[in-house]
């Protein structure tokens, strides 16, 4: 009985030290994932460029093309809409949902973008390529007349192909269709006739 006492002893002194020597190793090992993991709460120097603004040259941007740059992590269209593509956006006005824009004014659209081609200078288009719907990315479909998957009498635009949301050449949304609000046009403003700022407006 005293022997079995002993060994019971025996074993739990051994089960207390092996615990307590686990127990420091984890703490230690605890600490030692803790200081990198709270390191990535820091922002990097990545993050903190990326909400800093965009100068963007559109010089080279021909009549009718469209080019991408990045801001904020986010699509930014900048299109180039020629004098025919500007002349049919108020042709427009009946078959959107919010041809003024004044929904969410000031957050989706500036007030110096709320007019008809929801931009600064006519020809130059700058809005956030991302559908209002559920964030997906529209596609071009900037050429007008009959083709897949936009009425027949298309005057150009863009179409989301996630669930059907179509926008014109400002970025105004069709009426009866998922997404809720026009795309957004984000803070801009030109330094020059060639140089385009995104991302601030203090000029504008």
């Amino acid at each position: 009985m005293s022997e079995t006492l002993v060994d019971t002893k025996s074993i739990d002194a051994s089960k207390r030290t092996w615990m307590i020597a686990s127990g420091c190793a984890g703490a230690v090992g605890g600490i030692a994932v803790a200081v990198p993991f709270v390191s990535t709460f820091q922002p990097s120097e990545r993050a903190k460029a990326a909400g800093a603004a965009v100068e963007v040259d559109i010089a080279g941007i021909k009549p009718g093309e469209k080019i991408t740059v990045e801001w904020r992590g986010k699509p930014v269209w900048i299109l180039r809409r020629t004098p025919e593509q500007i002349a049919a956006l108020p042709k427009l006005d009946a078959q959107l949902a919010d041809p003024k824009s004044e929904r969410k004014r000031g957050e989706m659209t500036p007030e110096y973008a709320l007019n008809e081609g929801r931009s600064i200078k006519p020809e130059f288009f700058v809005a956030v390529g991302i559908c209002t719907h559920l964030g997906c990315s529209p596609s071009d479909k900037l050429s007008a007349g009959p083709q897949a998957s936009v009425p027949d009498d298309w005057q150009g635009g863009f179409l989301c192909p996630c669930h059907g949301s179509t926008f014109d050449l400002a970025g105004r949304v069709f009426k009866n269709k998922p997404a809720p609000d026009n795309l957004e046009v984000p803070p801009h403003m030109y330094l020059s006739d060639s140089k385009l700022l995104i991302g601030e407006d203090k000029k504008a």
